[in-house]
């Protein structure tokens, strides 16, 4: 049985070589004590994975070695990113961290329990010769006040995948990383609530001096359907901030083509009373992976889904 650390067959340096070179040319390069690239990505169930070079059609998962190479070979164009989707089982980012190598670290939550959990976990996988962890750590649970609150608005409980906090420090710059998942729900009213929630828990947090940092910075699957829908009016409404460049309709996350903007990166940028981001916001936008990665197989869509993912990384470049 092949590991990760084979060499790959020639088809797969060469699907990887092509990789690289798109990457190259879309990506931002890491410039020394200049720039800072943070990313989120929705790895589809991101869990077991088939150690063979090529899954086969009864193979499952359908995630393969080659898959692994692929998924790493992107997340190392960035600095820090956050995934959503990983499951109790980590044997694919046990592999992907090892293709990294030991400049780069990980922290993760526990398993997120219940049906409407997923089984899921939120993680940071980070390049630690451009960032380090900054001391605080620790997932967002609703005060008991909120839940009481006679609002239709209001969460009645809490989040069904738990918001995860980090922070981190880069140069000179110390921010804060807020990951989620907000539930998806059987309509898209059910994701108001925690929408609402998530923005106000932020907004809160921001606006307090005697808090560990301000700098804060939300990221990861919102679920919001489109730009300027109740949901993304209900993810804005206390003042989080997105980015034109992150707006733009050819900035997709989905690789069914559909115009959602289901992942997000936001942050305060000193509207009303809020903070203002210390870091100043360069560029960003997506990395459509589709026809590079596992270009030199014939993969429906659907199939590329499950052995990459159904949504694609979504980037920002910061100065510091």
């Amino acid at each position: 049985m092949p590991t990760i650390f084979d060499i790959p067959p020639q088809e797969v340096q060469q699907n990887l070589e092509l990789l690289m070179q798109d990457l190259d040319a879309k990506i931002p390069s890491k410039k020394l004590d200049k720039n800072l690239l943070i990313a989120s990505w929705n790895i589809r169930a991101f869990g077991n994975l088939t150690r063979k070079w090529d899954s086969d059609d009864d193979d499952s998962p359908k995630r393969d070695l080659h898959s692994i190479l692929c998924i790493a070979e992107i997340i190392k164009r960035f600095d820090i990113i956050a995934i959503q989707e990983v499951k109790a089982n980590i044997r694919a980012l046990r592999d992907t961290l090892k293709v990294l190598g030991n400049n780069w670290s990980l922290i993760l939550t526990d398993v997120n329990k219940g049906d409407s959990g997923n089984g899921e976990r939120m993680a940071y996988l980070f390049d630690i010769r451009r960032v380090q962890m900054s001391g605080l750590a620790g997932e967002l649970v609703v005060p008991n006040e909120w839940i009481k609150t006679a609002s239709q608005e209001a969460l009645t409980e809490q989040f069904v995948r738990t918001p995860y906090a980090v922070s981190f420090k880069s140069n000179d710059q110390t921010f804060i990383l807020v990951t989620l998942h907000i539930l998806y729900g059987k309509k898209s009213s059910d994701r108001i609530k925690e929408l609402k929630g998530i923005a106000k828990w932020l907004s809160d947090w921001a606006k307090d001096i005697n808090v560990y940092h301000q700098n804060l910075i939300a990221l990861g699957d919102f679920n919001i359907d489109e730009r300027g829908d109740l949901l993304d009016e209900t993810f804005i409404s206390e003042g989080l901030y997105v980015p034109p460049q992150l707006q733009n309709e050819t900035v997709t996350r989905s690789i069914f083509d559909e115009i959602k903007y289901y992942d997000q990166i936001a942050w305060f940028n000193g509207t009303g009373n809020q903070p203002r981001l210390s870091m100043e916001f360069i560029n960003g936008g997506n990395y459509d992976f589709v026809g590079r990665a596992l270009a030199n197989r014939t993969l429906s869509k659907l199939s590329l889904s499950y052995h990459i993912s159904d949504h694609y990384p979504l980037w920002a470049e910061f100065k510091i």
